[in-house]
């Protein structure tokens, strides 16, 4: 599975953005698809993930109820949509793919380890 992001850029606190991750492979529709960031400084973090049908998904308090993530299989495409974007949210952000496929399951692992395959990542940066 290789993972392509784009839709990164530099915005202003309030704006709203979508990151897209193009995925090759054939096994995508059987993966789970995560979003993670790292700021400058700081380790990367866990933001949201989604299980291979799209009916489920998790995020982490930081983002909780800002950040939305969905999927189209048919497309090969998981999405990040960020809305109220903050200063704090400045950081490279990147999307994976489980090491493991989860078909017809709602598990959505949320520690690093668990993610074989990873994107370069997109820089958003956001300006007060």
């Amino acid at each position: 599975v290789q993972l392509v992001e784009s839709g990164g850029g530099l915005v202003q606190a309030g704006d709203s953005l979508r990151l897209s991750c193009a995925a090759s492979g054939r096994t995508f529709s059987r993966r789970v698809l995560g979003w993670f960031r790292q700021a400058p400084g700081k380790e990367r973090e866990f933001l949201a993930g989604i299980n291979w049908s799209g009916e489920y998904s998790y995020y982490t308090d930081p983002v909780k109820g800002r950040f939305t993530v969905s999927r189209d299989n048919a497309k090969n495409t998981v999405y990040l949509q960020m809305n109220g974007l903050k200063p704090e949210d400045t950081a490279v952000y990147y999307c994976a793919a489980s090491q493991q496929i989860y078909p017809y399951s709602d598990y959505v692992p949320i520690r690093e380890k668990e993610y074989a395959y990873w994107g370069q990542g997109t820089q958003v940066t956001v300006s007060s």
